[in-house]
């Protein structure tokens, strides 16, 4: 049997700190991927600084993590789709509350996967583009395509155009140029926003329009450009997002209704538990006030809720695999590879709270 490493948090508010960890033992519908990549996420961070609000059921040490790719190991007894060898990118979800597992992080060189959470990857694609997907994927075709949530219709090779448009505000984000691509396949008109420097990059994945999020008058323009098309509704990405995606949907014919990617609170610059519930609480109910005044739908988005329905299969069993082959979906934001081994998880997350535009960082593993 392998012997198996991982980068602990050992307690609440700890950093990260390399041990042997279990070698992890399939479930009948899991696979084991030995890790060649592996990407941080902000949630990783947040989760180190604010643990007690945003991840309160989450057992100590636990390994963090949700971006993984490598080769599969070990199937389990109802896996059908994947064998030895195989080259796969997947979601982790050892710090969802059902989950709750160790086996099941990221950041460790073995990590136990769900069958229906992975997807195969092509031979020429590094695992260390491969890495930058799963969570930004998940995220937003929960956001997407959840009945709970837009409901739009699935990607597909050959989707037929909607005529509707979807809203997706934070287009360069991790979850907005998955969102953008997805929702393009899907035969959606797609209009977002960014900053100037990133807006070539996003009509080169099909945004028919994208606008400037600092503009003063972002948001009467975009209400302007939705006076001659039907709303299928909004992704909302990044502070204040939520508020300006739920003004633009009032204004909008169609289906009004934001999937809000964003906490109405941050906690870059530090975590005290008072005033983060008593922010949290208060934007929370600003936002909902204003939804519901104006008649838009509003709901959060937990970006691994597709592992529980048809959307996850949709995704990838059915559509990534033949779209990462031919090349018609990019693996997005760019990977910054910023260390090799375990042991540089910690620096990496420490940087990704720092703050990253447009890319998105890697950690090898050997």
């Amino acid at each position: 049997m392998p012997t198996n490493a991982a980068a602990w948090i050992p307690a609440r508010n700890r950093r990260l700190e390399v041990g042997p960890a279990p070698y992890p033992t399939p479930g009948p519908d899991e696979i084991v991927v030995r890790n060649h990549a592996v990407a941080v996420n902000p949630v990783d961070w947040v989760i180190q600084v604010a643990g007690r609000l945003a991840y309160m059921w989450l057992k100590y040490p636990a390994v963090l993590g949700a971006d993984v790719a490598g080769e599969v190991v070990e199937a389990g007894s109802a896996v059908t789709r994947f064998r030895p060898g195989d080259r796969v990118l997947a979601l982790a979800v050892g710090t969802d509350r059902d989950a709750n597992s160790p086996a099941q992080g990221a950041y460790q060189q073995y990590t136990v996967v769900l069958e229906r959470l992975a997807s195969a990857i092509p031979e020429s694609m590094p695992f260390t583009d491969a890495a930058v997907l799963p969570l930004g994927l998940s995220t937003a075709a929960c956001a997407l395509f959840q009945t709970t949530h837009l409901g739009l219709h699935h990607p597909a090779a050959d989707a037929e155009p909607t005529g509707e448009t979807v809203l997706i505000w934070g287009g360069s984000t991790s979850v907005g140029l998955n969102a953008v691509q997805l929702a393009v396949a899907s035969g959606y008109e797609v209009i977002t926003t960014a900053s100037p420097r990133n807006a070539e990059l996003l009509t080169s994945l099909g945004a028919a329009r994208v606008f400037d999020y600092r503009s003063p008058t972002v948001e009467s323009d975009i209400i302007k450009t939705f006076s001659d098309r039907t709303m299928a509704g909004a992704v909302a990405i990044g502070p204040g997002s939520s508020l300006a995606c739920v003004r633009i949907a009032a204004a909008a014919r169609g289906r009004r209704f934001v999937s809000a990617a964003t906490a109405p609170v941050t906690f870059e610059n530090g975590f005290s538990l008072l005033p983060t519930v008593t922010g949290m609480a208060g934007g929370m109910a600003k936002l909902q006030w204003e939804a519901r005044r104006r008649g838009v739908g509003v709901k959060f988005i937990f970006g691994s809720n597709l592992k529980k329905n048809e959307v996850g299969p949709a995704i990838f069993r059915d559509f990534l695999p033949a779209a990462l082959a031919s090349g018609h979906y990019r693996p997005l934001p760019a990977a910054s590879v910023v260390g090799t081994s375990l042991a540089d998880l910690q620096d990496a997350m420490d940087q990704q709270r720092r703050g990253v535009s447009a890319t998105k960082l890697v950690v090898t593993l050997h």
